[in-house]
Parts: C-alpha cells; sequence; structure tokens
C-alpha cells in the first residue's frame, strides 16, 4: 500500500505555535523530510518527537525526491517540513509534492503559520487582494524582468529578502515603482520583531546608515490609479529631478521616470540635458 505525503507547516519564529496536529503528524509518520535537519532537530527536541530525518533542500531536491518518493511508494508515510513556515511556499518542497502528485501519491496538508500573510495582517496596507512575489531574484536579467513584471501592479505585493540585500532590493524597488508605502517586517513572532511603516525613499534613505539584521517580509503599496494622460513630459521630467536629487545619474532617472509615467525616456532626457 502506497504511503502518504504530508505538507506540515511548522513556526516562523515562536516554537510555541506548533500546532497540536502538527506535532501529532510528526510522531505518527514514519520519517521526515527537512530542509535543515539540524533546525527541526531543535523542534522535535522541544515536542519530545524522535523521528528519522532526512535532508531534502534546493541543491540535493532531485536526488533525495526520488529517494523520498520511492519510500513512500513502499508505503511509508513522510511529513515533509521547511526550516519556517508551510513547505511549498517559494521552496524546494513544491518539486517533492510536485513528483508524488505525478507518481499517485496522496498529499495531505497539515496547515501553519506563513509569513507573508502574517506580515499583510501587520503592514497596515490593504489586504483585501495582494500578490505574493517570492525573493527576488540575484540575477539582474531575471531581478529585471521580475520587476518590470510588477511595475504598474495595482494589488499590495509582498516580497522576502535575508539582511544581506535588503538595501539593494529597496532601491531597486525605489528605481522601478517610485515613492510607495512600505512596511518593512523583521523577525515575525521572534522576541525582536518589528515593523516599519514608511516609505520606499525613506527606506533608502534609513537603511543606507543603519545595521541591518534579521529576517525581512517587505510588503508594498500597489500602483496608484493615475491614469498615464496625467503626465506629460515635463512633469516626468520632474520626477527625473526627484530620482537625480536621490542620487541617480541622469540617463538613470530617465529610465525610472520613463517607466513610472509612460513619457518616452528620450523626451525626459532631452529636458534633462537642456537645462541649465
Amino acid at each position: 500500500m502506497t504511503g502518504t505525503l504530508y505538507v506540515v507547516g511548522t513556526p516562523i519564529g515562536n516554537l510555541s505555535d506548533f500546532s497540536p496536529r502538527a506535532a501529532e503528524c510528526l510522531r505518527n509518520c514514519d520519517f521526515i523530510a527537512a530542509e535543515d535537519t539540524r533546525v527541526t532537530l531543535k523542534l522535535l527536541n522541544r515536542f519530545d518527537i524522535k523521528k528519522p530525518l532526512i535532508s531534502y533542500f534546493e541543491h540535493n531536491r532531485r536526488e533525495r525526491g526520488e529517494i523520498i518518493l520511492a519510500r513512500i511508494l513502499g508505503g511509508e508515510n513522510c511529513a515533509l517540513v521547511t526550516d519556517a513556515g508551510m513547505p511549498a511556499i517559494s521552496d524546494p518542497g513544491q518539486d517533492l509534492v510536485d513528483i508524488c502528485l505525478a507518481a499517485g501519491v496522496k498529499v495531505e496538508s497539515v496547515p501553519g503559520p506563513t509569513a507573508f500573510a502574517t506580515a499583510v495582517a501587520l503592514s497596515g496596507l490593504p489586504s483585501g487582494r495582494f500578490t505574493f512575489e517570492g525573493f527576488l531574484s540575484v540575477n539582474k536579467p531575471g531581478r529585471t524582468e521580475h520587476l518590470e513584471s510588477i511595475k504598474d501592479e495595482k494589488r499590495t505585493m509582498v516580497f522576502y529578502e535575508a539582511p544581506h540585500k535588503l538595501l539593494r532590493t529597496l532601491k531597486d524597488l525605489y528605481a522601478c515603482l517610485g515613492d510607495r508605502r512600505i512596511a518593512i517586517i523583521k523577525e515575525l513572532t521572534k522576541i525582536h520583531e518589528s515593523v516599519d511603516r514608511t516609505t520606499l525613499k525613506e527606506a533608502c534613505e534609513k537603511y543606507e546608515n543603519t545595521p541591518i539584521k534579521g529576517e525581512f517580509v517587505l510588503v508594498i503599496e500597489g500602483a496608484p490609479q493615475i491614469a498615464e494622460e496625467e503626465f506629460t513630459a515635463e512633469s516626468a521630467a520632474a520626477k527625473a529631478r526627484e530620482f537625480i536629487k536621490d542620487g541617480m545619474s541622469k540617463n538613470e532617472a530617465a529610465k525610472s521616470a520613463a517607466k513610472l509615467s509612460g513619457i518616452k525616456k528620450s523626451d525626459i532626457y532631452k529636458i534633462l540635458t537642456e537645462e541649465k
């Protein structure tokens, strides 16, 4: 008889958020597939759970995925966990779910906390409709493509970011989206949880000179309901001047203002270069 894959949510910071049902699932399964076995072992020790662990993460997902699938097809039940939150959400666990479904394996959820939903609830920004964007790519072409795809997004947007990339991401978002409201949420559910409700412009200035530690969720206001015809070449150039004051070159400022306004970059750049 084929086993079952259980997709189990784990705490995003505070271990007290681990549900009784999730603990029961881990106790009753045959083995646990974990993103980082060291992190998961701390959780298991806290709840006195003793089960075999197998590591399953980005760089071994293909090889380990086949091993895990074979064990499930052989009749074992597996609990899939990530370091924090729900597996398969911006996470290599998605691949394991996919291959199990393709093989006809039953997949069940044991839900738990999710950082993006919790962050939206705390942000103070519109929550009726929002889009989860995950992490921006570190690859420049991929990053540019992602940013281009969201510049006109009207819904609230949610991103995850690591501390060492936070400032670059804030600057890239400001250059692409212009000044918007943002909630920068750090260390959710942990002792040093904080919510910085500010704007992209102010955030770029603040974090330029602030030590950055912790894991972040960024909740950003969607695009304003402004028709393109409200922009003129002169008003677009005025927006470009604001970008220049913030440290951009004329070329970069004209490009960002063009994205924001719909006015041709060449027209904006011409106005900027003709100024004395």
